[in-house]
């Protein structure tokens, strides 16, 4: 450790990345130059102009359909320890694995019965 003890180490990480941010920061601006016409600032699709402003609103279903993706990106991300685990562990493992699966399928079922899988 240094001399300053951790708490000391940590802020002289944090004041040295702070730093480092602001000196690429201010690089990477003067490297840019001019800043870019208002044509170029226009997000385009393919080319082609858009036909809605990029900041329009979605529709709250799209939030519902988002939180579903990630309770099964997260069921995805327990599979993969608990598949490792699971040779060692056996039974057990597969109870523990099969109460998670029917907690996520609860929430699906109950997403469908709120009808909060149509897009309609």
């Amino acid at each position: 450790m240094t001399a300053l003890g951790p708490l000391g180490a940590s802020l002289a990480v944090f004041v040295f990345v702070t730093v480092a941010l602001v000196a690429l920061r201010s690089a990477s601006d003067a490297i840019a130059g001019v800043g870019e016409t208002a044509p170029e600032r226009v997000p385009f699709l393919g080319g082609h102009p858009p036909e809605v402003h990029a900041w329009s609103r979605f529709h709250a279903r799209y939030y519902v359909m988002a939180l579903l993706f990630l309770a099964f990106d997260m069921e995805m991300v327990f599979m993969y320890p608990w598949a490792v685990v699971f040779v060692r562990e056996g039974g057990i493992a597969l109870v523990e694995m099969g109460m998670f699966i029917t907690i996520l399928l609860v929430g699906v079922l109950y997403a469908w019965r709120e009808r909060a899988l149509r897009w309609a």
